[in-house]
């Protein structure tokens, strides 16, 4: 390493790396000292000795010869030294706060979203609906609070009950496709944040809204809900594609998608013991939502759309991200949308019947697995909380085990990326099928249907290793598009689910809701049949449009540059 003064300041010469930094600066230049201006000559006093040269924009000092810099060069952008200081500050990498934070934004998102679940059960009078006597429900406990099981001041029937709760999906479909554009033309940071920060306000509001127009103000509060929280999954993975490389995404994938079951789980829990403590239903919505923007705050001060745009990254951290996914910033180059390829990709459609499966399980279980827990198996307010949360926490934890272990599974070469993927969906999809059926039949052993609930809840976090992280495989690129097509018409059945519930259960006994157990069992082995025969783990085609006449997918060599290398990185975990 030599040194040369730069505008009186001392700076050191990277003869490798052909690079200065300045002592008391951070500014980093591409400078070749040696060439036709300048040729390396003995050290003197420590100074790179050149000859002089007189033009704008060079180094000089009194005695010594001059070394000429570019004006670009010289105007470089640089960042400042306390930012340099936070680099070294953070120990833990930047696409793991990424990671953390994400965990956190769906968190938010989904104890917004649940928690009426909890709350409408205090909301509504209980007073109609199967007795004791006609064996259509279970007996409460006698060490149950009676107040517990009257319900409220809304005289709401279960078919409108239905509608309420169903009503969050209405404006959550509808900006998927939207939030995915945006997050991939503009960047996932503020397409994220502004939905959840829109979620919290609405989420804030409810009580207020509830009180002054009743279901019907109720309902429209939730589509706006939905509609600020759409964005949340197609962002994230926008955000993940960017920031989180192939070999890292089962893990750091699940971590981030966790946070669903983190949510329900708090949202059910909390819900329950705010309301056991607290006079009232509004708590629950003045609570989550204060959460949801003091999230919003700390995201939108520490996480950013890019590597590259990240002010205070550490170095060694950017090359790491540098040679895994080739590139540190969105391509802004790529060309529109292929909507033609997309649409009409057979593993697309694959991926999006095995979301139809999870999401049809899934929002039966979060958006009325507490109804059945109050309605049916009579449990107290606070019991409610506590056990309809429990499944979610095994679920948590699954995801998070069966993402390190499916990582592992693919980086050792035991199994593919596709094979994985079917593996695990597989898993996610017939036990849950299986175990809520059964709970079915267990009629009022409450212990014993918790315990199947649980196993059924838990085997689906295996979806987050499998069909939840198959958009980042099939098009890191429109990664953020894909989930919000699959996620979209997923959600569609959000809609669908709790209207059928609805119907289907107006007097909420056992046999009623056995029935609707069934249909879920149907939709989750049909779909997961369609996901094991035509769905895929590889980088597709269209990925990269311009480069459609090349096989990505057959793993021909072809000449990428380096901003599109991201593009096949999949493909790169494979062969490693």
């Amino acid at each position: 390493m030599t040194s040369v003064k730069m505008m009186s300041k001392t700076c050191d010469v990277g003869e490798h790396l052909r690079s200065f930094r300045c002592r008391g600066s951070v500014k980093m230049f591409n400078f070749n000292p040696a060439g036709t201006s300048c040729e390396k000559e003995p050290l003197l006093s420590g100074k790179l000795l050149c000859p002089a040269v007189d033009v704008e924009g060079t180094f000089s000092n009194v005695g010594l010869r001059e070394v000429p810099l570019p004006k670009e060069e010289y105007e470089a952008p640089y960042r400042h030294r306390c930012l340099e200081w936070m680099s070294q500050v953070f120990i833990i990498p930047q696409r793991v706060i990424l990671a953390i934070m994400g965990f956190l934004a769906i968190m938010n998102a989904y104890t917004m979203r649940i928690s009426l679940s909890i709350a409408i059960t205090e909301m509504v009078n209980k007073s109609h609906g199967a007795t004791e006597e006609d064996g259509g429900v279970c007996p409460i406990d006698e060490s149950a609070n009676p107040d517990d099981f009257t319900g409220g001041e809304f005289d709401w029937d279960e078919e409108l009950q239905g509608i309420i709760l169903s009503s969050f999906y209405w404006g959550y479909v509808i900006t998927h496709i939207p939030g995915g554009m945006l997050a991939e033309k503009f960047g996932g940071k503020w397409t994220l944040s502004l939905g959840i920060l829109s979620t919290a306000f609405f989420t804030l509001i409810t009580p207020w809204a509830v009180e002054l127009g009743g279901s019907t103000a109720l309902i429209v509060i939730r589509v706006m809900m939905g509609l600020g929280e759409g964005t949340t999954f197609p962002a994230l993975s926008a955000l993940m594609a960017t920031w989180i490389p192939a070999k890292e995404r089962s893990k750091l994938g699940s971590l981030v998608f966790g946070g669903g079951q983190v949510g329900t789980i708090l949202g059910n829990l909390l819900s329950g013991v705010l309301l056991h403590n607290i006079e009232g239903w509004s708590s629950v919505f003045y609570f989550f939502g204060g959460l949801g923007v003091l999230w919003f705050v700390i995201f939108t001060l520490l996480c950013y759309s890019d590597p590259e745009s990240h002010p205070f990254i550490s170095e060694k951290e950017k090359a790491y991200l540098k040679q895994e996914l080739g590139t540190l910033e969105r391509d802004r180059t790529l060309p529109p949308t292929p909507w033609r390829y997309i649409l009409t990709s057979v593993p697309m459609m694959a991926l999006v019947c095995a979301q139809i499966g999870h999401d049809w399980g899934f929002f039966i279980m979060v958006t009325d697995l507490p109804k059945y827990m109050s309605d049916v198996l009579r449990f107290s307010i606070k019991d409610n909380g506590l056990y309809s949360s429990l499944p979610y926490l095994v679920m948590w934890i699954v995801s998070l085990s069966t993402g390190v272990l499916s990582d592992w599974l693919i980086t050792s070469g035991r199994i593919t990326i596709t094979f994985g993927r079917k593996l695990f969906t597989t898993i996610a999809s017939i036990g849950p099928a299986c175990f809520i059926v059964g709970a079915s039949y267990a009629g009022c052993e409450k212990a014993v249907v918790v315990m199947l609930f649980t196993f059924a809840m838990g085997l689906m976090g295996t979806f987050y290793p499998g069909m939840k992280v198959n958009p980042l495989d099939l098009s890191p690129n429109y990664a953020g598009t894909l989930m919000a097509i699959t996620n979209g018409i997923g959600a569609i059945t959000g809609i669908i689910a709790p209207y059928v519930v609805g119907v289907m259960t107006p007097n909420h006994t056992l046999e009623e809701w056995r029935i609707v157990f069934w249909i879920s069992f149907a939709i989750f082995n049909v779909t997961n049949l369609a996901y094991i025969i035509w769905a895929s783990g590889e980088v597709q085609p269209w990925n990269t449009p311009h480069l459609m006449n090349k096989s990505v997918e057959a793993g021909e060599s072809i000449d990428v540059p380096a901003n599109a290398k991201k593009s096949v990185q999949s493909l790169e975990a494979i062969k490693q």
